[in-house]
Parts: C-alpha cells; sequence; structure tokens
C-alpha cells in the first residue's frame, strides 16, 4: 500500500494548495503548415489512441487472441524510477494501426527524454522509432506521453513547447517528421526558449475522424501569443486554435486542463468534452467538466464537479490520476473524480454520470478516480435482464487502509438500475457483474484477512466478440474476465507484480493483447 500512504499525503497537502486567478483569454486562431500528404479520411481502425475510439468506449472490433503465452516484450521506460516498491509514472497507451504496426512512447532517460517507437505486432520487430523533444511539466506523479494516430495513419506525438511533431506514416521504417504549433509554427520559432520554458501539453491527443487534432496546455509565463492554460485544437487541414481554460469556464481561477485528462469526442464529432481544474501546476483542484463545440472551441455546457454524497462539495480533480471522459451510445458521459471530504468513500471516488449537455445528473459509479469507463454492450452479458442498452465497465478497487477491507475488484454496471452504496448510504450504478483479484495481497492480510492485489487499469480493453474483458493486476498477471462464466478465464504471468500507478490494455488488429506491467510493454496471444 505504499503508494496510497504517498497519495494520502499528496491529497492532506492538496487541501492547502491555493489557486491564482487567471484572466480570461479569447479563442485565437493563427495557420499552421498543413501536413503534407492529407487526403479526405477515413474511419481508423485498429487502436489509435486512449481508450481506442474518440468516445473512449474501449471495445475491440476484432476478437482478441487467447492469453496463452507471450510473444514479445519492449520497455517502455530504460530508467524506470521507484518510489520504495511501486512506479508512480502514467505510461502512455500502446496504440495499433489498420496494419497492426504497434506504436508506443518510451522514456529515456531517468526524469524525461522521450521517443515513439512502431513495432510489428506479430513478433516485435522494430519498424521504427522518433525522438521528441517533449519536455513534462511540473508533476507529483510523472504524467503520461499521450500519442495518437489520425485517420490518414499519420502519428501525432507531443512535443516541447506546446508542439507537436507529426510522423506522416504509422507504418513505414521511414517517414517525414513536421512540427505543428497550434498558436503558429512561424511564432514558435521566432522565440523557441520563451515557449519551450512556459509551454507544456498536459493531456494525451486525440483525433477525432476527420483528423482534427485536440489536446489541453499548461502555462507559466508569458508568451509572445499571450498563452493561458487551455484547449487546443489543430485541424486536419492545418489551422490551429486555442481557448484558456478560464475563458472555456466561464471562470477566471480554472488554470488548465487536468493532466492526463484525454479529451473525447460526441458521436458525431461535434462536441468536445474535457475537465478543466483551478491548480496552476500539479496538485488536487475543483473545476468543470467542459462541453465544448469541437471546431470553434466555444462553451456549450457545463457541469461543476461535485461530489455525489455531499453535493454541496466540490469533487477533488487530481492531476496524478488519469481519469478522461468517455461517451456512451447514447450521448450520456461518465467522469472520475475524487470525493470530498476526502476517505468519506473510501478513495473510490465516483464515476459521475451526465446526459449530453451535462444539465442532467445520473447515477454514478462507486468507484471513478483513475479510471476512465469503458462500454459492455449488453449482448456481452448474457446473464443481464435489465433495460439498459449498453452497460459500464470500471474499476471496482477497495483500498486497505482508507477505510476499505482490501477486497479490490472489478464490475460492469447498470447505468439505469440503482443500488444502496454500503460505504456511503447513496444509490448507485446497480452492480451487474464483480469479480474480485485472484491474488492475496501478502503484505497486509495480517490487518486485512481477504486483501487482494489491486487491478492496475485506467481503461479496460472490451473484446464484445469473445464476451470478455482485458484486465491488468498488480500481481503481474494479465486475466481474461469472461462475462459469460464470470470467471477470470484466461491468466498469463507478466512480472512478479508491482505496485503501480494504472495502466491501459490494447488490442491490435490481428488480435494480439498488449499490457504494460513495470515498465515493460507486454504481447500476449495464441
Amino acid at each position: 500500500m505504499t503508494r496510497f500512504a504517498r497519495f494520502a499525503r499528496l491529497c492532506t497537502s492538496a487541501v492547502l494548495l491555493g489557486a491564482a486567478a487567471l484572466a480570461q483569454a479569447p479563442v485565437r486562431v493563427t495557420t499552421v503548415p498543413a501536413p503534407a500528404g492529407r487526403t479526405t479520411p477515413a474511419a481508423v481502425k485498429g487502436w489509435p489512441g486512449f481508450a481506442r475510439s474518440p468516445q473512449h468506449a474501449a471495445q475491440t472490433h476484432v476478437g482478441s487472441q487467447p492469453l496463452n503465452q507471450i510473444h514479445w516484450t519492449a520497455p517502455v521506460d530504460l530508467a524506470p524510477q521507484y518510489s520504495g516498491t511501486a512506479l508512480l509514472i502514467h505510461y502512455g497507451t500502446p496504440m495499433a494501426s489498420e496494419r497492426s504496426t504497434v506504436v508506443f512512447p518510451l522514456k529515456t532517460g531517468s526524469f524525461g527524454g522521450f521517443a515513439v517507437q512502431g513495432r510489428k505486432s506479430a513478433n516485435g520487430a522494430l519498424v521504427w522509432s522518433t525522438n521528441t523533444d517533449y519536455a513534462w511539466p511540473p508533476y507529483n506523479w510523472m504524467p503520461s506521453v499521450g500519442c495518437t494516430l489520425t485517420p490518414t495513419n499519420t502519428v501525432a506525438i507531443p512535443a516541447v513547447g506546446g508542439t507537436i511533431l507529426v510522423r506522416s506514416d504509422a507504418d513505414a521504417p521511414t517517414a517525414s517528421v513536421q512540427r505543428l504549433a497550434f498558436f503558429g509554427l512561424a511564432g514558435y520559432l521566432a522565440n523557441q526558449a520563451t515557449y519551450n520554458a512556459n509551454v507544456f501539453i498536459d493531456t494525451p491527443i486525440t483525433a477525432d475522424a476527420q483528423g482534427n487534432l485536440y489536446f489541453g496546455f499548461v502555462t507559466f509565463g508569458a508568451t509572445p501569443a499571450g498563452l493561458a492554460g487551455g484547449i487546443a485544437r489543430i485541424s486536419a487541414s492545418g489551422v490551429g486554435s486555442w481557448v484558456s481554460a478560464a475563458s472555456a469556464a466561464g471562470d477566471v481561477t480554472m488554470q488548465k486542463p487536468v493532466y492526463n485528462c484525454a479529451p473525447a469526442l460526441s458521436h458525431d464529432g461535434t462536441s468536445l468534452y474535457v475537465a478543466v481544474n483551478d491548480v496552476a501546476g500539479s496538485g488536487f483542484g475543483f473545476g468543470y467538466l467542459l462541453k465544448l463545440d469541437a471546431t470553434t472551441l466555444a462553451l456549450q455546457s457545463k457541469v461543476r464537479l461535485k461530489d455525489w454524497a455531499f453535493p454541496a462539495n466540490d469533487a477533488y480533480l487530481p492531476d496524478d490520476g488519469t481519469a478522461s471522459p468517455c461517451i456512451a451510445p447514447d450521448g450520456d458521459v461518465f467522469f472520475g473524480v475524487l470525493e470530498n471530504p476526502f476517505y468519506s468513500n473510501h478513495v473510490r471516488g465516483w464515476m459521475l454520470h451526465y446526459d449530453a449537455n451535462l444539465g442532467t445528473q445520473k447515477l454514478p459509479g462507486a468507484f471513478g478516480w483513475d479510471n476512465t469507463a469503458a462500454i459492455v454492450p449488453t449482448s456481452a452479458v448474457p446473464s443481464y435482464g435489465g433495460s439498459a442498452s449498453y452497460l459500464v465497465l470500471t474499476k471496482y478497487n477497495h483500498y486497505a487502509g482508507t477505510g476499505g477491507d482490501g477486497v479490490n475488484k472489478m464490475a460492469v454496471l447498470d447505468p439505469l438500475t440503482s443500488m444502496v452504496d454500503p460505504v456511503t448510504g447513496t444509490n448507485v450504478m446497480d452492480e451487474v457483474l464483480i469479480i474480485a483479484g485472484p491474488t492475496p495481497d501478502i503484505g497486509i492480510i495480517g490487518t486485512y484477512p481477504n486483501a487482494v492485489r489491486e487491478w492496475c487499469i485506467n481503461t479496460a480493453a472490451v473484446d464484445p466478440l469473445r464476451r470478455s474483458a482485458l484486465v491488468n493486476s498488480e500481481d503481474g498477471k494479465l486475466y481474461r474476465w469472461d462475462f459469460v462464466s464470470n470467471t477470470l478465464s484466461e491468466t498469463v504471468v507478466l512480472t512478479a507484480g508491482i505496485g503501480e500507478a494504472y495502466t491501459p490494455t490494447m488490442v491490435a488488429p490481428d488480435g494480439t493483447v498488449f499490457a504494460i506491467n513495470n515498465a515493460t510493454l507486454f504481447a500476449v496471444g495464441r
């Protein structure tokens, strides 16, 4: 439980943090050079970015291979920085092109230095490697370096000074790399030192079906373009725009998008969802979930994020988490937060639930922090007899040492049916399926006799064809959670196990399953 002891200390200090007011900044639009070779975009297959789709539903489009053996491994960190027995870094999601080239960021130094690699899914052979000069903003836990693939098979990579690098082909051994700046490339090139010191990308990049790119950034000083932490867009035709978090939210205290919060898009691509908080650097802030016009970045609607059990209290939006919005098939929005008062929900937080316009709050899930919901078709759960058209998969840990019993679970929840939460006595989404981790937590079973190792996913890969999900555990194993039998039907041992920040799972178009454990990417299949 070293990770959560440190987490609790961070939360205690976070209460003392103040947020400096930030003057509203207007939407600014500048033209940047368009990437070469743009064609009419088609729908991207494969696994192009965080939680696969721009809605972050995390569903495969192919059946995943059986978890029989490890095909190959590759490091995602050449110099892991351990905190005791824990690894407090959020690794960027692995991705896969339609041709099953697996693309992932690689940390090359102890406290920075990054490259992005493309490897063959079948055997791990290195196809290409591209360095990026991306630098982290100040942090408590090391943030993710969130790349994405576009519908034209380019690779968008975070870079220094709020810029991005675009590699022209995710599959080719050699390809051109072009730098883009949402505030104007000429301005960046004329003032590189200023931008590099003061502007940092702080979220994964999301690409929509047309190839437009969206991401968050944070600022720490003045720039010639007058940037203030906010949300950036670079269109498929090369037009850059941005809006400050303060202006977007209509609240001068808002400083930036929450670290690691990947922007999500509505199903028709017209609206963009992202969370912003009032912390100037990295910490535990309060703020809003925003719905913006995906073209103009103008505010469409917003909701102040509140604790479910104590609705007068703002929920915490921690920069140490990875919660991102998930947009369900009916347009409903799910977003994870931490509870306030702290410990009042045993550090489980809430998976808050809203309608598409953020105007109606619906039943939440009983666990939310550092977690992005995934969508499970009801057809994948034959035992379900309710009326919902889809179900929601979340982590369901119940941490020992924070009020919980250490019985850490995964859950499939019904968004329409309520149950009484045994911790808070409030109504939450009903449990359709739950499954506990199978490995006793030896270090604490003397105090917590039923404690098991934590699930360590921030988003699971749901396989509707095999009616299952691929879930990674801090016991060092990758499991298939079978929704038909509600069992962990397949297991493969990756490592001896480690306490680590939560990681994503992914399925490539050839069905190979990918998981990160102890700074290593594992390719698993038949």
